[in-house]
């Protein structure tokens, strides 16, 4: 039996020729992947799975450091400002005097030195520490302690002072 296919004769045979590969002997046509291949599949992305994760989870650790490292040394510069402006703070304060005046400065000469609260936020949502007078340096030290937010620790659980 012929068709005619926009002018042109095309047999039945001839139109269903690409398709004889998918066809059994009973006639149905088999689609998509066996269970085999499908395991093969599965096992193959579990075992790049389990190479690569360990590797990009250590990374992000390491870049939660140096973001917290960055932002401490930020923050070290506006506590340089403040002082420059305001004074030491008193021995006590909070990291919070960047960013809401302190009852000894004037409000008329007050601007915070942040742009918002969450800049007072290390990368692990815990809030930077003042500590005035410093431990490490003389004036003022800006602390973050790490991933658990304690002091001291080891890699990503350990403290960051600037400056």
């Amino acid at each position: 039996m012929k068709n005619r296919h926009q002018g042109i004769e095309v047999s039945r045979r001839q139109v269903n020729a690409p398709f004889a590969a998918l066809r059994t002997s009973g006639g149905t046509r088999h689609r998509g992947f066996t269970l085999i291949e499908a395991i093969v599949v599965i096992v193959i992305l579990g075992v790049l799975a389990a190479v690569i994760a360990p590797r990009f989870l250590g990374r992000i650790g390491q870049s939660k450091q140096s973001v917290a490292s960055a932002n401490a040394s930020s923050l070290a510069a506006a506590m340089r400002s403040f002082i420059a402006d305001h004074g030491e703070p008193e021995e006590g304060s909070t990291i919070d005097v960047l960013y809401e005046r302190p009852s000894n400065v004037s409000d008329d000469s007050w601007d915070p030195y942040v742009e918002k609260a969450d800049d007072l936020l290390d990368p692990w949502g815990n809030k930077f520490v003042l500590v005035v007078p410093g431990k490490v340096n003389a004036t003022f030290d800006i602390v973050s302690y790490g991933r658990d937010g304690k002091p001291g620790g080891d890699g990503e659980d350990a403290d960051i002072t600037k400056p």
